[in-house]
């Protein structure tokens, strides 16, 4: 009985590998839907941003135009405008990181600390030095730094992707 019990559950019966191929294609559907979905949020969620940052711009162009003007606020508004840049960008980049899941089911590292370099980038161009703790700069700076170093890493590791052998070749 032993013997029978080894034998039946080294061969999958015919029933067994038709319930675990309609598992698999369901889990594939689920990733399909559930990916499918988060690309259409954050395409809709950039187009959406994109128009309220072209609306902040045209506003703050005419509150500029009437105030007098400085340096230090054409800098303000310009650091504002290049934040709103970047804020985009990180949706073009999740949105890529989503498109290469989607296509090989795979998360590319170099993509992800992509990301994460350019919403340390925003963040700090938003801080405030004049009133910012100087232990909040250190960790900023250190955290650049090892964003920069991870994101050499992985690049020198990670394999040519087709655009990048194709320009390569032109």
């Amino acid at each position: 009985m032993g013997a029978r019990v080894g034998a039946s559950s080294m061969h999958d019966s015919p029933q067994r590998r038709r319930v675990r191929a309609a598992s698999e294609r369901l889990v594939h559907l689920s990733e399909i839907i559930v990916v499918t979905a988060a690309e259409l949020l954050v395409v809709v969620s950039i187009l959406v941003a994109t128009g309220i940052l072209y609306i902040l711009f045209i506003n703050g162009l005419g509150v500029s135009w009437r105030s007098p003007h400085s340096i230090d606020t054409l800098q303000a508004g310009v650091e504002q405008v290049f934040a709103g840049v970047l804020l985009l960008m990180l949706g073009l980049e999740l949105l890529k990181s989503l498109t290469n899941f989607f296509s090989g089911f795979r998360v590319q590292v170099e993509i992800l600390v992509g990301v994460a370099i350019i919403a340390v980038a925003r963040h700090i161009m938003l801080i405030d030095l004049k009133h910012t703790d100087w232990t909040t700069l250190v960790g900023a700076a250190a955290l650049v730094v090892a964003l920069a170093v991870s994101f050499a890493l992985v690049r020198q590791r990670a394999p040519p992707v087709e655009s990048d052998r194709a320009a390569g070749d032109g």
